[in-house]
């Protein structure tokens, strides 16, 4: 651990000792779908590349390039039999039985390991995915004052909390192919779910007669089931499953255009950035993130309706492929996401030595 005298900046700089804190109900990375437990690997295995300890707390299964600690050899996600508040608990309270031998501890685990903050010495960093109900904010206002919350977007950020920074989520770029000659089916890659518009995507491509192919988990069977299976055929509406990585580049580079048409305000949305490293521009409902990731006109387009995302579909032939990955890659690489929580562990270590 680094001490006083070892502080960054001098000739007798130590690297950091880090616990990159995953959750448990996929693996990391995830075999198809799990984006927290994405952006964990992708932190973990940068802060390993360039030079740093990383112990990472995931499942037994999981891969890493750092040392792997694991109370539970499979996810939850993947094991019905498996109590998720027990595991959680298990594992949670691993990481901080070994606090005292980290600089950091990086929690992408949401609001639990927050309770342990103010029992252990090892500062806390936490990465907020998102809100899933107002009813968690207590826990973050209680720990407000002690612990350091960063942003994955300024539009996610809630004015009852302060923040220590916003770092876009970061994706490893070599594992998301560029490509100048699309198919000319639209896609739709995401949980099959209400607020991730999956049927409004249907609508989109029913309206314009063209071929929408959807990937994803289904977290809502009845919806699957009411809203979007009465429209899968075998030539027009194509759903493939929930696809992992290789089939994720190879339909997100093949796309025309990813459709988005999202009912919440979305924190971040993996899907959206990592489409622009493959070139294909997105056509977003504009709400939540999607201005911080979409630049308007030029990586695709931010429309408010079913019938504006129709007449976006013709603007396409405006959009340049290569500047969709340009900006990917100037703004969501893993590397520019892993320097920016560098700068917050740096500060709040130094602060620490105060």
């Amino acid at each position: 651990m680094l001490g006083i005298g070892e502080s960054f900046g001098n000739s007798n700089k130590k690297e950091m000792n880090i616990a990159v804190l995953s959750p448990i109900a996929w693996s990391t990375p995830p075999k198809k779908y799990g984006p927290w437990e994405q952006v964990a690997s992708n932190v973990a295995e940068c802060l390993i590349q360039k030079g740093h300890e990383v112990t990472l707390f995931a499942t037994g299964d999981s891969l890493t390039k750092g040392k792997l600690v694991s109370v539970c050899d499979t996810p939850y996600g993947e094991d019905l039999e498996m109590d998720p508040k027990v595991w959680e608990c298990m594992h949670i309270s691993n990481v901080m039985e070994q606090a005292d031998q980290f600089d950091i501890i990086h929690n992408h685990y949401d609001f639990l390991p927050l309770t342990y903050s103010k029992l252990i010495s090892t500062p806390i960093v936490t990465t907020i995915h998102g809100f899933s109900s107002p009813k968690i904010l207590p826990v973050f206002k209680k720990y407000n004052d002690h612990c350091y919350y960063i942003s994955i977007s300024n539009s996610d950020r809630n004015k009852e909390l302060d923040y220590t920074a916003t770092v876009y989520n970061g994706i490893d770029s070599d594992c998301l192919s560029y490509n100048p000659d699309p198919d000319d089916y639209l896609l739709f890659f995401g949980r099959i779910h209400h607020d991730k518009g999956t049927f409004e995507a249907v609508k989109i491509a029913q309206k314009l007669n063209k071929k929408l192919i959807i990937s994803g988990l289904i977290q809502d069977q009845s919806y699957f089931e009411t809203k979007v299976m009465p429209n899968i055929n075998s030539k027009n509406v194509i759903y493939v499953g929930n696809s992992g990585p290789e089939q994720r580049n190879k339909l997100l580079g093949g796309a025309y255009a990813l459709l988005h048409p999202i009912n919440f305000e979305e924190p971040f949305g993996l899907t959206v950035a990592e489409a622009g490293f493959c070139g294909t521009p997105v056509i977003a409902f504009n709400r939540g993130s999607m201005p911080e990731l979409i630049i308007d006109g030029k990586t695709g387009f931010l429309v408010r309706n079913i019938d504006e995302a129709c007449h976006a579909v013709f603007k396409l032939p405006n959009i340049n492929r290569e500047d969709c990955r340009a900006h990917a890659l100037a703004n969501f690489t893993r590397e520019k996401m892993t320097d920016s929580y560098l700068e917050v562990y740096k500060k709040i270590l130094k602060e620490k030595e105060k």
